[in-house]
């Protein structure tokens, strides 16, 4: 379970790592960079640009900095020897790892025997185990309705038994032997931890429930590759497995017109760049300032702030009330007599035309028509005020 109160270092998130059998060859799992067991593309080169990229001017990262720091080609299948090296090497660089969402380190539980019965649900570490639902409200009694499904499900999962460390290794052991019951045990119990990811991205395109089931999705892929033999806790690993398939349907899925995941990582790299620019400035950056914050040319940040945009339905109800009758929708806001977007594509489409054809004219020739069209501030000037400009009769500028 992910607390996100309590600030801890590498060396309590370590703390995990340390329950490997002292009787096994330590030599086979060491955190060498030489290890022959770490993905091959994990080489001293990449580890070392990843540490020289995440450690910068900074003795924290964010579990954010770290997932887009990770190569792409790595992303899709790291194992468990790579998140040992990988920590171990940051532990080496003294850079400890925070909760970006938050701003709060991250801390695994201590590993205790508990049982979950009816004393130890009024116990305090029960309450702390359960506060992760505070935001979302969760009202443990029977008579939920019906039309809220977020609710029903927590309520479900509430059902499930918390799993203690000697019962959660019996469970990986014989799901790696395909029992499927062991397995889909080890998913219930542990989607209390998918709830506490899922609640960070709200608001990123897609509803809560479909987080959920995107970080179930996620959940259900740590447990198929999860080995138990290793001695590390599973919470640690399917974190990154969970927060990887939210943070994916979010980029496939988030957006109307989909953008692909290298943009909106760059989208994502952005924002926390304005976000520490103004905390230090007290000003949003310019163009010009984002682009060299950036590292990025003016043109591909252009790109960038376009693509970032949000597009909204016309029809999306202003009212967050699910049982309200005729509820006002955005589109009633817009005054009817305003042009269609489509009207306004064409007269953008003429424009760009125009200005390419004026281009080619001499500067007096052209200042004229923008003025007389209203290619210089939207309205169109007369032929007597264009004359007043350029200290000539109506009717020379007529013949211009």
């Amino acid at each position: 379970m992910i607390e996100n109160d309590k600030s801890v270092d590498l060396e309590s998130k370590s703390r995990d790592f340390s329950q490997i059998d002292k009787s096994s060859n330590m030599k086979k799992y060491s955190l060498s960079l030489t290890i022959k067991k770490s993905p091959n593309v994990l080489t001293n080169e990449i580890l070392r640009k990843i540490k020289k990229k995440l450690a910068k001017d900074k003795s924290t990262v964010t579990f954010e900095e770290i997932d887009e720091s990770i190569p792409s080609q790595m992303r899709e299948d790291f194992t468990l020897e790579f998140l040992i090296t990988f920590y171990n090497e940051l532990k080496k660089s003294n850079i400890s790892v925070v909760d970006g969402s938050s701003g709060n380190f991250c801390e695994e539980d201590e590993e205790k025997e508990l049982e979950v019965n009816e004393e130890f649900k009024d116990s305090e570490e029960y309450e702390e185990i359960f506060e992760d639902f505070s935001d979302v409200e969760v009202e443990m009694c029977d008579n939920i309705s019906l039309q809220d499904p977020i609710k029903i499900y927590l309520k479900e999962i509430s059902k499930s038994k918390l799993l203690t460390p000697s019962r959660e290794r019996k469970l990986a052991r014989r799901a790696q032997m395909g029992d499927k019951r062991a397995r889909e045990e080890l998913i219930k119990a542990n989607l209390r931890l998918v709830i506490s990811i899922a609640k960070r991205y709200v608001g990123h395109g897609l509803g809560f429930l479909d987080l959920i089931q995107e970080g179930n999705i996620g959940l259900m892929k740590a447990v198929a590759k999860f080995d138990w033999k290793k001695g590390y806790k599973f919470s640690t690993y399917s974190y990154w497995w969970i927060r990887q398939a939210i943070t994916r349907a979010i980029a496939d899925q988030g957006r109307t017109v989909r953008i692909p995941v290298h943009l909106v990582e760059t989208i994502n790299r952005m924002n926390r760049v304005v976000n520490k620019y103004v905390q230090e400035n007290g000003e949003v950056p310019d163009l010009e300032e984002l682009s060299a914050l950036m590292d990025k040319p003016v043109d591909k940040m252009k790109e960038v702030l376009i693509s970032a945009k949000n597009i909204f339905s016309l029809n999306a109800p202003i009212s967050n009330d699910v049982d309200a009758e005729g509820e006002t929708e955005v589109l009633d806001f817009i005054d009817s007599d305003s042009p269609t977007p489509d009207e306004e594509g064409r007269k953008m489409i003429i424009r760009q035309k125009m200005e390419m054809i004026i281009d080619t004219l001499s500067p007096k020739e052209a200042m004229i028509l923008k003025m007389r069209y209203g290619f210089v501030d939207g309205k169109q000037k007369t032929l007597e005020e264009v004359g007043e400009f350029f200290n000539v009769t109506r009717e020379r500028i007529r013949q211009i």
